[in-house]
């Protein structure tokens, strides 16, 4: 049987995490949803005003608004259980993201695309779990290191991405293109073991998280079996009725197969994992001009990227999905029908 999910004074009745997807795709109807069934539901704050008016002239101040506003609902929804928001490190406004998650009372905060090097200084004085998302041994032991060299402090959680992960990964090309001879299950467990030591230097529990590809209850017993805590998916909460993303996006997911699941370039400058569309086919032959920048983006030149990440990811969760970016993991192809996020919950229970 899965055990709860201790993280410090908060805990979760069931050890699954859903994952953030954005641009709008994991907001407070679905987190709230999954935090009501037990687990951790997570809104991502990517772009996540998009919808809000006066985006077009001031998105930060929409995403700020949105995440409060989000934060709060979700939790209202929660009956008691917890509730986190996913905060790319790559975002032009991360510390504000922080901060405006941390004071709408958000109990966890997961961060990645990057290492979220400042994360324990921006949540100070907030009853907030942080959670660095990692995918090597290397990262994790660069990261507490740093952290407990400078602030004395450590990880609350830890999220541990593999290869099979959808949206933003932490592999170059070359490793995504030979996943399938990657022992990651040998890397798991040396996060496992790093974590472990600084749950040890710190006297408290670290527990850690596996994500990337899960869609199955033997999924999660395979990572409970490496030693992790509890799991995280993403994917397997997209195609649900209480999803925020428009019914196109869901169908999307429901008609595609393994194999349309493409690894791409994105602006964050790390590789991606989408949907094949008539997007990623005129991508593939050239740039597409950027006529408007939203500025979510701290490394971003809008005449040197590729593509507009924020009007792609928006187009796509607005149900144009032929013309938009659609985030998935590498098992899309599990997916075959509406579901509800109670039945997701009771697939992946052990």
């Amino acid at each position: 049987m899965m055990q709860e999910l201790k993280i410090g004074n908060k805990t979760a009745r069931i050890p699954i995490i859903k994952g953030g997807m954005g641009v709008g795709v994991s907001r407070s109807k679905l987190a709230g949803a999954v935090a009501a069934e037990g687990g951790i539901g997570v809104i991502s704050s990517a772009q996540i005003g998009y919808d809000e008016e006066g985006f077009e002239t001031d998105p930060n101040a929409c995403n700020l608004k949105a995440i409060e506003k989000h934060v709060k609902a979700a939790k209202k929804q929660a009956n008691g259980g917890l509730v986190g928001v996913n905060i790319m490190v790559a975002l032009k406004d991360y510390k504000d993201h922080v901060k405006a998650a941390a004071f709408a009372g958000a109990d966890l905060i997961i961060s990645g695309a990057g290492l979220p090097v400042t994360l324990p200084e921006l949540t100070e004085g907030f009853d907030v779990k942080i959670a660095p998302i990692v995918s090597t041994e290397k990262a994790a032991r660069i990261l507490l290191k740093m952290w407990d060299r400078k602030y004395q402090k450590t990880a609350d959680l830890v999220i541990v991405e593999g290869p099979d992960a959808g949206g933003h990964l932490g592999f170059s090309p070359e490793e995504l293109s030979q996943r399938g001879q990657l022992d990651y299950d040998l890397e798991i467990r040396k996060i496992i073991r790093t974590v472990g030591a600084y749950a040890e230097k710190f006297d408290k529990k670290i527990p850690v998280v596996v994500a990337g590809g899960i869609s199955s209850r033997e999924d999660v017993l395979h990572a409970l079996s490496l030693g992790a805590d509890g799991i995280q998916a993403a994917t397997k909460f997209v195609a649900t009725r209480e999803c925020d993303a428009n019914a196109a996006y869901k169908e999307a997911y429901i008609k595609a197969q393994n194999s349309d699941a493409a690894i791409i370039k994105s602006p964050v400058g790390m590789p991606g994992r989408a949907l094949h569309n008539d997007f990623l086919e005129k991508i593939g032959q050239k740039s597409l001009k950027v006529k408007k920048c939203y500025g979510c983006l701290e490394s971003c030149s809008p005449h040197k990227i590729p593509y507009c990440i924020t009007d792609a990811l928006i187009r796509a969760v607005k149900g144009d999905v032929q013309n938009g970016l659609i985030f998935c993991g590498a098992n899309v192809g599990k997916i075959t029908k509406i579901s509800t996020v109670r039945e997701v919950m009771k697939e992946l229970t052990v």
